[in-house]
């Protein structure tokens, strides 16, 4: 039995993290992936890395532009993907955006709006759609015959969720939120045998992190952390993907912490 015989949806599945994330779906096994973001050229692109991927490991995709401030861009896609497919098995929420670098005092309340509106705004009413979805389905058979699920949400966070920064009052805010509704949310939906999680990444290598003067900026903060160096989007993928599958069955409500230690030290 393949680890993931259901249907998988990435939202802001474009680039980084989230792109990285779909196309490990069909390395392992998915067949049927479902992209969701703000930016019709890097869901272009994450489905051309998906179907140039070996023969073995291909997948049909299905993409559409959303916005996840607007809540009837949301529905939409979400409708549209269960006329496609009937279901939905493995929810991966990552669109988010950095913060300002301000303190609270010089940040605009427009900045500030942004900023939760997308990172947990969003995050809620995507996981809310996707739920909705899961309350309606029966579990598929697990890769060992263990008792499935009726599906997983995992929502991203940060590790800025965990511990403060300077300046970064309203993204520090928005991420801890996340974690927040996950763990909330794993215990409502229990009882209807939805799992519920989060990863919290690190500072990672993706275009967020890739501007001008970015590595400088970075450096020390990055030298923080025990393993001194970048995520990679694989590395937080695989996480996302593990909590995804019937192996990580007994997980619920966790907040995975993948920073290469930048929260132990």
């Amino acid at each position: 039995m393949a680890l993931f015989p259901g249907v998988a949806l990435i939202v802001g599945s474009a680039s980084g993290i989230g792109q990285q994330t779909a196309v490990s779906f069909a390395n392992e096994g998915c067949h049927r992936i479902a992209l969701l973001d703000r930016s019709a050229e890097g869901l272009t692109r994450t489905a051309a890395l998906i179907a140039a991927l070996p023969l073995s490991t291909k997948a049909e995709t299905f993409t559409q532009v959303v916005d996840v401030l607007e809540e009837a861009s949301i529905i939409a896609a979400i409708t549209a993907i269960v006329k496609l497919w009937g279901r939905i098995d493995y929810a991966v929420n990552s669109a988010g955006v950095t913060g300002n670098n301000q303190a609270s005092t010089d940040t605009a309340t427009h900045a500030f709006d942004t900023i939760n509106g997308i990172n947990y705004r969003g995050t809620w009413l995507c996981s809310r759609e996707e739920l909705k979805v899961m309350l309606n389905q029966t579990p598929l058979p697990t890769h060992d015959g263990r008792p499935g699920n009726r599906g997983s949400v995992v929502n991203v966070s940060s590790q800025l969720a965990l511990v403060g920064r300077p300046r970064a009052s309203a993204y520090c805010a928005s991420k801890s939120a996340v974690i927040g509704m996950t763990r909330v949310d794993a215990i409502d939906y229990s009882v209807h045998n939805i799992r519920v999680n989060c990863v919290c990444p690190g500072i990672v290598d993706t275009p967020m992190t890739q501007g001008p003067g970015q590595a400088e900026r970075l450096k020390p903060v990055i030298s923080i952390a025990p393993l001194n160096r970048l995520g990679t989007p694989q590395e937080i993928a695989d996480a996302i993907i593990f909590l995804s599958s019937s192996k990580a069955s007994f997980m619920q409500g966790a907040a995975m912490v993948v920073d290469g230690g930048y929260t132990i030290n």
